[in-house]
Formats: structure tokens, C-alpha cells, sequence
């Protein structure tokens, strides 16, 4: 049977939402929608650095192209916070500018122009027990170290929930090879965590 990975939401410190009061952030965003500098520098203190932990997901290797996701999505937070309606979390709306801001760049810059026909995608789940006796910090770097596409697709899968076909949409290749991607992550991660268990 297949197991999922569980994975805190780096939008989440153990749990609890990182998110100022309602109230607070009723006048945080009015503060920023004035142009306040400060409120503006409050806004973006708060919560860039877990938007930089989505972003380096992605980009662990390259600190200049994270660093210029994360301005540019702080850019767009702050020119469409008209927009935000206070229906859902404050915290999901600017995680959805990121992944958007992500996935423009990997759209550009992640190429796969070679078809994966074979797809086996129940032999590489990894067993829950072996995940959960490595640590959260382990996981990523595991996630980290695999190669581009299957990291960049282990990535929208795993953690946006994004479909197959939404994938092969972001990063134009077809649907099967977004599969094989997957069920090639899964392999790769499931033989690593097995070396770390010997």
C-alpha cells in the first residue's frame, strides 16, 4: 500500500500558524496598502522566511535565482494586496504567489525533452517507518539532493498537490513523463533512506 510523506508546512512553526492576530494583520495590510515602509519591511520580515523555505525546495543550489524568486514574489504580495479578501489564511495567499512565482521560473528554466514511456509507479513507495525515524531536516536535504526534474516534480506533487497534468502544463512535457519523474524520485528517495537505515 502506498505511504505518504508527512511534512510540516514551512508556513507553520511546529504547528502553529506564524500569522499575526486577525486583528494585527487587518492593520499590518492596511499599514502596507498606505505604502508604510515599516509596515511593508513588517510584512515582509514576517513571513519571507518561510516563503524562502519554499523556494529553496526548488533552488537549494542556486542562492541568486532564490533570491530574485523571493524579491519578486514579495513584489507581487505587495502590488496585489487589494486583492486579498480575508477569506482563508493570509499565509496560504502568499504561498500561492510563491508557487506561482516558482513555477513561471521552472517553466523557463527546467527542460526535459526526454519521453519516459515505462511507468511503475507502485514500486518505489517508501515505508513509513523508515521515514519517520529520519529527521524533518534529513527528508529535505534527501529531497534536495535529487536531480532537477525529478525534484522540481516531487515537489508539485508532493508538496502543492498539484495533478500530473497540471505539472506537465508548468513544465511542458507530457504526462507520463511527470509519472516516471515522480516514480523516479520515490525510487532514488526510498534507496537513500534505506542507506541511512543500515
Amino acid at each position: 500500500m502506498a505511504e505518504t510523506i508527512n511534512i510540516v508546512s514551512p508556513f507553520t512553526a511546529q504547528g502553529r500558524s506564524i500569522a499575526p492576530m486577525h486583528s494585527e494583520l487587518s492593520v499590518l495590510i492596511k499599514d502596507c496598502l498606505a505604502e508604510s515602509r515599516g509596515a511593508q519591511k513588517r510584512l515582509y520580515d514576517l513571513y519571507a522566511p518561510a516563503a524562502y523555505g519554499v523556494i529553496k525546495r526548488y533552488l537549494y543550489k542556486n542562492e541568486t535565482d532564490a533570491q530574485e524568486i523571493l524579491n519578486d514574489s514579495f513584489f507581487k504580495v505587495l502590488t496585489k494586496l487589494d486583492q486579498y479578501t480575508f477569506q482563508g489564511s493570509f499565509e496560504g495567499w502568499i504561498r500561492r504567489i510563491v508557487v506561482n512565482t516558482i513555477t513561471d521560473y521552472l517553466r523557463k528554466n527546467v527542460k526535459d525533452v526526454q519521453p519516459h514511456k515505462e511507468v511503475f509507479e507502485e514500486s518505489a513507495f517508501v515505508n513509513s517507518e523508515s521515514v519517520e525515524k529520519i529527521s524533518h531536516k534529513e527528508l529535505l536535504q534527501l529531497v534536495q539532493s535529487l536531480p532537477d526534474s525529478q525534484r522540481t516534480v516531487f515537489n508539485l506533487y508532493v508538496f502543492e498537490n498539484y495533478s500530473h497534468k497540471e505539472i506537465a502544463n508548468i513544465l511542458n512535457i507530457n504526462e507520463n513523463n511527470s509519472r516516471w519523474h515522480l516514480n523516479d524520485a520515490r525510487r532514488r528517495l526510498k534507496e537513500k533512506i534505506n542507506s541511512l537505515m543500515k
